[in-house]
């Protein structure tokens, strides 16, 4: 078959997924930068504004700043919480410790449950009054536990370790599973010999072997845990108290379906994008001279 009649081929049978990656992906996100400059309900036509609502957003008079505070300390809190974790059972899993099979299978629970039906388990192990958690902490003389998704000084703390039961948890411990595997087992053995011990192999050894997997890892879990937030914030606290939990997700959906302010949505929804690229480009600029890449 020659080449050119194969890749037309393989070209006919990504179509659907091309088109759909176009039309309900692309599209929206090439709108959203116009109608940031508008003023719109969705029951009139679009107004044009020009930057009257980045104008507002920056001015300082309503609680933009402190909802970008809170978006920044959620992500940065919950991608040392889902990597570590997962970088964590991804170990457990190349030592062969017992357990570590049915805690790398519990990494994937969120894949195959509803975010919905999931927020209501994590209230029922959340809540102040009947919440297991609490319960457990009362039950070895803790009397006042905190409120954990009601008290405005733990509340964000709260959900940002509960992104561990994201999906893509388990799906960053599969790629430091496999990162882990092509480490030479002949530097582990060369350390024993000199009696390293496991903290020094790890920090020595394994961490820089693995460290373009961790920037990966770390990148693709910062995007996720923006663009996610709203899956797990809104069903938990909605936002509160009062502004305590509630990100540029959350507020994005309170302006636009709630406050029928698609403009200001939208404006919102750009600032997310270039905060998600200028943290990319951070993280990668703050690595460049962490990561090894061997020659």
């Amino acid at each position: 078959m020659p080449r050119r009649r194969a890749n037309l081929i393989a070209y006919l049978f990504l179509l659907p997924w091309i088109i759909g990656l176009v039309a309900f992906v692309g599209g929206p996100i090439i709108a959203i930068l116009p109608l940031s400059f508008t003023s719109w309900n969705l029951l009139g036509s679009p107004r044009w504004i020009g930057l009257r609502n980045y104008v507002e957003m920056f001015s300082g008079r309503g609680d933009f700043w402190l909802i970008v505070f809170n978006t920044l300390k959620y992500a940065i809190a919950g991608v040392f919480v889902s990597v570590t974790w997962s970088l964590f059972i991804a170990l457990l899993l190349n030592r062969r410790v017992p357990g570590a099979g049915l805690a790398a299978s519990l990494c994937f629970a969120p894949a195959v449950v509803p975010y919905i039906a999931m927020a209501f388990a994590l209230q029922l192990l959340l809540r102040a009054d009947l919440g297991v958690i609490n319960y457990w902490l009362k039950c070895v003389g803790i009397q006042h536990p905190p409120d954990w998704l009601m008290d405005p000084d733990v509340v964000l703390w709260t959900l940002a370790a509960v992104t561990i039961y994201t999906y893509y948890t388990g799906q960053m411990m599969l790629i430091f599973d496999a990162a882990l595997k092509q480490v030479p087992k002949e530097l582990y053995e060369v350390a024993s010999l000199d009696g390293a011990s496991s903290l020094t192999i790890f920090r020595h050894i394994t961490l820089p072997m693995i460290s373009p997997i961790l920037l990966f890892n770390v990148v693709i879990g910062f995007l996720n845990t923006l663009n996610m937030s709203f899956t797990i914030i809104y069903p938990l606290t909605a936002g509160g108290p009062g502004k305590a939990s509630t990100v540029l997700s959350v507020d994005i959906y309170n302006n636009a379906f709630k406050g029928f302010r698609i403009g200001y949505a939208c404006a919102e929804a750009v600032i997310l994008f270039v905060l998600c690229a200028l943290s990319t480009l951070f993280i990668f600029w703050l690595s460049k001279r962490r990561v090894y890449y061997e020659a």
